[in-house]
């Protein structure tokens, strides 16, 4: 992940005490949230390497809490984001691995309701920035600071050229697109990062395309 500024190494305009371990859980956190599309009844955090380490003294599981309850790095109910998820129903599992990870400063959040659940992997890595490395077992290296367009379909011949066509015809510019499949012939995740929010009306017409499952936009912004 390249750095575009130096306002990128110094860390965003946050609730301290650390861009990478307050700022950087804060927003996969909030990844997690924006992916499950609401607020669940259960939130199981796992820390690895540093963060099992340091999350206590850094606030890493208050800032990964408050990223959950879809709250951004700035806001000063960060702080106080436990004690608003007890008030609010969500319970918070908090728990550490000595399991060894690609990075450091990794967590693994699942959340879970009644219909659904969804399970992130995600590696702070600095300044506030963050990658995320894994979405339901699918393999990605995402950081999400641009609109990105989730598209689950099946794994087939043609996927990409459909959306692709779509995006084309309302002139959408791609930045990053990235697949991914538990197995060939299966289901697959598209991932593609515009340099623009894509309309609701775009997204109904990449649903209508034929063995696409569900379509849905991340945008932190």
């Amino acid at each position: 992940m390249k750095y575009k500024s130096v306002f990128d190494i110094i860390g965003p305009i946050m609730v301290g005490p650390s861009s990478s371990h307050t700022a950087g859980a804060a927003r996969i956190g909030r990844v997690a949230r924006k992916l499950f599309g609401r607020q669940p009844k259960r939130a199981e955090i796992t820390f690895y390497g540093s963060f099992a380490k340091t999350y206590k003294g850094h606030g890493s599981d208050v800032a990964t809490v408050a990223g959950i309850l879809d709250f951004e790095t700035s806001d000063l109910r960060l702080k106080d984001s436990l004690r608003i998820a007890k008030d609010l129903g969500v319970d918070v599992q908090v728990k550490t691995s000595d399991e060894l990870t690609g990075h450091p400063n990794t967590s693994r959040i699942r959340l879970v309701d009644d219909d659904q659940e969804i399970e992130v992997v995600g590696i702070s890595i600095g300044g506030g920035k963050i990658e995320v490395s894994e979405i339901n077992g699918f393999s990605f290296q995402l950081g999400f600071d641009t609109p990105t367009l989730m598209v689950l379909h099946e794994d087939r011949f043609g996927m990409i050229a459909g959306v692709a066509k779509v995006l084309t015809q309302h002139r959408i510019n791609v930045g990053h697109m990235e697949v991914s499949r538990h197995d060939r012939g299966s289901r697959a995740l598209m991932a593609i990062e515009t340099d623009a929010v894509v309309s609701p009306q775009v997204l109904d017409e990449i649903r209508q395309i034929p063995h696409i499952f569900d379509v849905s936009l991340l945008s932190l912004g």
